[in-house]
């Protein structure tokens, strides 16, 4: 099998600069380009330097275009609008599409997947093992126990995460309805602020984290008359995310276009 050859979309960020070193650490995979806002100020600058591994001769550009004929695919972990417009720009040129960023809207979810009726789009709120596999255990939990056992879903993150609830703590909610046969987000309380009135039987809760820091801390909590079940998973590394990520690539390089998620990649779609 030749190499997987990766394009890192958002490459001056925290995550990207982790990406490039994850694929340097790869066997099977190689960097094909380093990408960034055409405002940064980190274009041009050698991306392995950047990154703390030592020069390796991928300057970061502005440019997807000059790069995306040396390519694959692309890994992305930047914000809503420029995933979106990844999306359009990867469908466009053939190139797989691995998406960790998280905060979308509905529009911005349905542009996705559009793109994906063109391409294979692998798109997860988390991309690492253990929180896919305590999804995979949170559904079953929730299909498992009834509604004398209220869900809530906490999280906390560093404070520069611009979105909440978190990606990751979105994607043990939505496991968590689909064990109970319910639609998320008609049955989800985001808030509690006051005089809220009972907690609403059946319903999906979140609560919201941030402080110095943290890389990630998920909390899936089952609470019943008198015990209380708690899943949970803390990252101490953003290494474990970009592993994920550069394995999703792996998986996505020959698929046929469609949307898929970490647990397609994982095998644990029907855990």
């Amino acid at each position: 099998m030749s190499e997987v050859r990766v394009i890192v979309a958002g490459a001056g960020g925290r995550m990207g600069k982790t990406l490039v070193k994850a694929i340097a650490e790869a066997k099977g995979v190689v960097l094909a380009g380093a990408i960034d806002a055409p405002s940064s100020p980190l274009i041009g600058r050698d991306s392995g330097e950047m990154s703390g591994i030592g020069p390796n001769g991928i300057p970061v550009t502005a440019d997807l275009g000059s790069l995306a004929e040396q390519a694959d695919g692309v890994i992305d972990f930047t914000i809503p609008a420029a995933s979106v417009a990844l999306a359009e720009r990867t469908a466009a040129a053939g190139l797989f599409h691995v998406i960790g960023t998280t905060g979308f809207s509905v529009a911005d979810e349905q542009a996705i997947a559009a793109a994906a009726q063109t391409v294979a789009i692998v798109k997860s709120g988390n991309m690492c093992l253990g929180v896919n596999l305590l999804a995979a255990l949170a559904k079953r939990v929730a299909a498992t126990l009834d509604e004398e056992f209220d869900i809530e879903i906490l999280e906390m993150h560093h404070n520069k995460k611009i979105d909440a609830p978190s990606g990751t703590a979105l994607l043990l909610g939505e496991a968590a309805a689909r064990g109970r046969g319910i639609d998320l987000a008609a049955r989800s309380e985001r808030g509690r602020d006051g005089h809220t009135g009972a907690r609403k039987p059946g319903d999906i809760g979140f609560a919201s984290l941030r402080g110095g820091t943290v890389v990630g801390e998920h909390w899936a909590i089952f609470a019943g008359p008198a015990e209380r079940i708690e899943l949970v998973h803390k990252a101490e590394d953003r290494m474990i995310f970009a592993r994920g990520a550069v394995k999703a690539a792996v998986w996505a390089k020959g698929r046929p276009a469609g949307l898929y998620s970490m647990m397609d990649v994982l095998g644990l779609k029907d855990f």
